[in-house]
């Protein structure tokens, strides 16, 4: 099978955690996300909390997922080949996974107080969290032209990222939102445990991702 520009999955690995690609934007990147949990923590908004975790863990087991595709197919679905100041993974750098650590929360503040209301006929946790896997798709088709981000596979593009990825995304953090305290816990931190470990064996111990 043909691929997109192949020769970038090598430059993406590249400069995979090297820390000479760091810049100081970062830092305020970082400052914003902790702004953002520990105003929700403040208003001991727990819903919003464990919306915008429940998004972020399964963010880290898809982009773990991804690097792992690279490991025993030679190419990733999609790579970051420049332009992050740190790249975490073959897919992801700080930038992008900073973002997906308070889109959760954000997008928590265009959800209706009932869960159970319907908007065109369907029910409107499940129809927002289509809306914004829109967005997102149609957004990274843009990041797609840029040097910063790749596909990789022809036939991975905006749809399979609709579909697979960002409804997954966003039907996790919009039903998270509405879970009891004790299901966010073991839901949100069995996905949390389960990325950390991957990352421990596959990145640290076997050296593969």
């Amino acid at each position: 099978m043909a691929l997109n520009h192949p020769e970038l999955t090598q430059a993406a690995l590249g400069i995979l955690r090297k820390g000479s690609t760091f810049q100081w934007y970062f830092i305020p990147l970082l400052a914003f996300v902790v702004y953002v949990y520990f105003s929700e923590i403040e208003k001991r908004n727990w819903k919003a909390v464990a919306a915008g975790l429940s998004l972020y863990s399964v963010h880290w087991a898809f982009e773990i997922a991804n690097a792992l595709i690279q490991r025993f197919s030679g190419h990733a679905l999609w790579t970051v080949p420049a332009g992050t100041s740190f790249l975490l993974l073959v897919g992801v750098g700080v930038e992008l996974s900073m973002m997906f650590a308070v889109a959760g929360v954000i997008f928590t503040k265009i959800l209706p107080a009932d869960p159970k209301m319907k908007i065109l006929g369907i029910n409107n946790r499940v129809l927002i969290a289509i809306g914004n896997a829109a967005f997102f798709s149609i957004f990274e088709i843009f990041l797609a032209q840029t040097p910063a981000f790749h596909w990789v596979y022809p036939w991975w593009g905006a749809l399979p990222v609709f579909v697979l990825v960002y409804i997954p995304f966003f039907l996790m953090s919009n039903f998270a939102y509405d879970w009891k305290p004790r299901t966010q816990k073991i839901v949100i931190g069995s996905i949390a445990a389960a990325d950390a470990l991957s990352m421990v064996v596959f990145a640290g111990i076997l050296g593969w991702i």
